[in-house]
Parts: C-alpha cells; structure tokens; sequence
C-alpha cells in the first residue's frame, strides 16, 4: 500500500507534516533534514523543487529556492539524493514542485524515477485539473504516485466534490487564497471555511496548510482536519539555526507553548 494511505489508516488525526525547499540551506542537507525531521516523530514530508517563479510561495520560500537553485540544486540531483537516503526513510515523502521543471524532465521519467526512488505523492499547485485528468493521472496511477490537489475558501463544493472523486491520498486545504507565509491565527472566516468542508463528509482525509506557526494556528488546524502541514515557518528557522536539528526542536516548542 502507498505510505500516504497507511499513514493514515494508522493516525488519522493528529498528523504532522513539514514543508522545506530541497538544497536549502545547502546542497548537501537536504536528506540531513529529512532523516531529522523523522527522528522527531514528523509524520510525513514534503520535499520543494527549486523553481524560479514560485507563484503559490511567500518571500521566505521564495528566498529558499532562489538560495538553492544558486547553491546547484536540481531535479536529477535530488533524485539521486533521494535514492540514497530511502532506506532508511519510513515515513511518506511528498515532492512539492511547479510544472515547469517537471515538463522538463517528461511526465512520465518524472513519475518513473519518483517510484525507483521511494516518492509517495506529488503536489504540483499550478497543474489544471483537466491536465492532470488527461496526461497526469494515468502515469501517477502507473506508478503508483498520489496526486494531492490543493483546495482553497474560494473552491466551490462542486470543484471540490470532483476533486475528491478523482484523486487519492489526501486533500490539501489550504488556509488562505493568499501566498504562503505565517499567521497568528485563523480568523472567522477562516474558521467558517473549515467548518464547511468538514460538513461536506468527504471521501478523503485533509491536510490544513498555509499559516500555521504557533500554538493558536495549529491546534485550529489540528481540530478541523487530520493534521497540519508547516513550511515558512520551518523554512526560516533553518536560516536562522546553526542545523535542521535545532531548527525542528525551535518550532516543536513554538508549536507547544
């Protein structure tokens, strides 16, 4: 079975997942982050791509792939990183990344080479839906790679509805139409927000993401879906603390207090 899926028949509440962008702070730390982060108990890891123009990203993620594109970081280069490192991974790895690098590798080496090294899902937030029903779903199918999709308070029940029939893993809400970043909280409408995807007694599990970086933000998330996933947050610490270990056991305590 996709670890994604056992996750959650394992834990279905209660989940942690943290965001970083590959080759940062470094070229080489990227799977030193990813084993750190498994050793505190993340349950689950998303994996940035590097990109140029990162559209859905805020000025610290966007910092971070500018810093690791410069620093040498590439597509072909994480994944041989990543084929190294899997067997001592067990938690689920997710890639995070824009459709431009990945048409540039081909669709279908992309999902290939995801399988041979250990990816278990893929979110790509500038991938229309009707693309990824013709071209993309077939090759994730294929090679066994969940697709998460993002939805946001502007996604209409319709859109979501399908988005639940047509996909797998989990569903991604995020927790604002804005660009990632960190909040002190959720406010009403966001909390509305919640309270009306959680009415609609979807298929799949949801992950909250986008925001969250206190005690507050994280227990809202934590209340109204099965877990959270934290990026900015994390990915600033790793610029601010000397390495991934002290940067995980900084936002644990935020996180807490």
């Amino acid at each position: 079975m996709n670890r994604i899926n056992q996750l959650f028949l394992d834990k279905p509440s209660g989940i942690m997942s943290i965001y970083f962008c590959a080759g940062h702070p470094s070229i080489h730390s990227t799977i030193d982050t990813i084993l750190t982060l498994q050793r505190h108990g993340i349950d689950m890891v998303e994996v940035g791509i590097p990109f140029s123009d990162p559209m859905a990203d805020g000025p610290v993620i966007q910092d971070a792939a500018t810093k690791a594109l410069k620093g040498g970081m590439t597509l072909r280069l994480l994944f041989s990183q990543l084929a190294s490192a899997r067997p001592a991974v067990h938690i689920p790895l997710i890639l995070m990344g824009y459709l431009n690098p990945i048409c540039h590798y081909g669709y279908e080496p992309f999902f290939a080479r995801c399988r041979e090294v250990g990816i278990d899902g893929v979110i790509i937030p500038d991938l229309p839906f009707s693309d990824y029903l013709e071209h993309i779903k077939p090759l994730a199918d294929r090679y066994d790679i969940r697709v998460i999709m993002l939805i946001t308070p502007e996604t209409s029940d319709e859109r979501i509805r399908f988005i639940d029939n047509n996909t797998d893993g989990f569903i991604y809400m995020v927790s604002s139409a804005a660009i990632t970043g960190a909040q002190h909280e959720f406010d009403a409408a966001k909390q509305a927000y919640f309270a009306r995807i959680d009415h609609m007694q979807l298929t799949h599990p949801r992950m909250i993401g986008f925001g969250i970086s206190n005690r507050q933000t994280l227990q809202a998330a934590l209340s109204n879906s099965s877990g959270a996933i934290i990026g900015s947050q994390f990915v600033s610490l790793l610029d601010t603390c000397p390495d991934a270990e002290s940067a995980i056991i900084h936002l644990l305590d935020k996180l807490n207090t």
